[in-house]
């Protein structure tokens, strides 16, 4: 039976290979329905799988950064409670971080690493510090309390001066005692809380994740 040349469109005798007008190559593959039907299948499941794959690392950053937050805040009001009820600010950052170590054992099952447990603790650390410094700055505000903490620092330091005597003690009290200087040293006494909270509740997560862990071995 003849047909026409996909190319040129002359007409072909069957059974050739090849058109003797044009020589294009006249050999056809025919593919079933069902094969047809499987490759679009496959296509579309490759592509759900790559857009699922997109999507599944943003809901997993997110459910790290909620398992880290939410442990770590908890303990950072325990621990601004019992600061304010005369614990020490030093010891109270370093049980922050042993608690949120606590806090997160309970949420989740497993063991948690030493190293994850110094991430828990340096996040209640650092929760620890802005909620006591907003507490202070509303206490200091609402009851009018800056001239009785400038009173004790310049005290603190004329303390110091008479422990450590020597010639330069003097210039800098009497920097100390200037607006600027009252500034400086107030900034100053911030980063250093805010640098040791953060070093001394991630100890405390680090101490805590070991002790914990300990807890659960054979």
């Amino acid at each position: 039976m003849d047909f026409p040349c996909y190319k040129c469109g002359r007409t072909i005798e069957e059974g050739r290979v090849f058109c003797p007008h044009c020589g294009a190559p006249q050999i056809r593959v025919s593919m079933p329905e069902a094969a047809v039907e499987s490759a679009s299948a496959l296509e579309h499941s490759q592509t759900t799988s790559n857009h699922t794959n997109v999507e599944y690392p943003v809901f997993a950053a997110g459910s790290r950064r909620s398992l880290l937050a939410q442990p770590s805040a908890l303990a950072a009001i325990a621990a601004t409670a019992l600061m304010f009820l005369g614990l020490n600010p030093f010891v109270a950052a370093l049980g922050a971080g042993f608690l949120a170590v606590v806090f997160s054992r309970r949420r989740q099952a497993g063991v948690i690493g030493m190293s994850a447990g110094a991430k828990l603790g340096a996040l209640s650390g650092t929760f620890l510090f802005a909620v006591a410094a907003l507490l202070e700055t509303i206490i200091i505000v609402t009851f009018h309390k800056g001239a009785e903490i400038r009173s004790v620092m310049l005290e603190r330091v004329q303390e110091a001066a008479r422990r450590y005597p020597g010639p330069e003690v003097q210039p800098f009290l009497e920097y100390v005692k200037s607006p600027g200087g009252f500034t400086f040293m107030l900034a100053a006494s911030l980063i250093f809380g805010f640098l040791a909270f953060i070093l001394l509740g991630s100890a405390g997560g680090a101490l805590g994740a070991t002790l914990l862990g300990r807890r659960n071995r054979p």
